[in-house]
């Protein structure tokens, strides 16, 4: 399911052997509903006191529901008890309603790594206090 998500929101989108490959490996992870629906997730990795965003998916129809708010939240209060203090994101440039979205929540874009992504798009680099 969760590959079927990712699919929907990304291209080149991860496959169910590397979703499955990240939750046997020391993540936590939030699948998010609309209308009794799986419409969006979140993975995070802890190490440390720091969380990673490794991905969050919303399916396009149910973007602008608040969806990926929610699971931002969930996800920070997850890293709390986990014992982050801070939590860090790559996006890429050219997602402008995402960089809003996580902008909006509290994270400050503080870097750019260049010809990150395969397609040799740049990620931001986003990173969020969470105390």
């Amino acid at each position: 399911m969760l590959a079927q998500l990712h699919k929907a929101s990304f291209n080149p989108a991860w496959d169910e052997d590397a979703i499955i490959s990240l939750l046997t490996s020391s993540t936590m992870a939030w699948l998010g509903y609309i209308d009794d629906q799986p419409s969006g997730f979140v993975i995070i990795r802890i190490a440390a006191d720091e969380a990673e965003i490794l991905s969050i998916a919303v399916l396009p129809d149910a973007r602008q529901h608040g969806l990926g708010r929610t699971l931002l939240t969930t996800a920070f209060e997850g890293a709390v008890q986990s014992g982050a203090i801070s939590m860090f994101l790559e996006v890429a440039r050219s997602n402008e309603p995402a960089c809003q979205l996580y902008e909006s929540v509290g994270f400050a874009h503080i870097g750019v790594r260049e010809r990150y992504y395969s397609n040799d798009e740049d990620a931001l680099v986003f990173r969020r206090s969470l105390v």
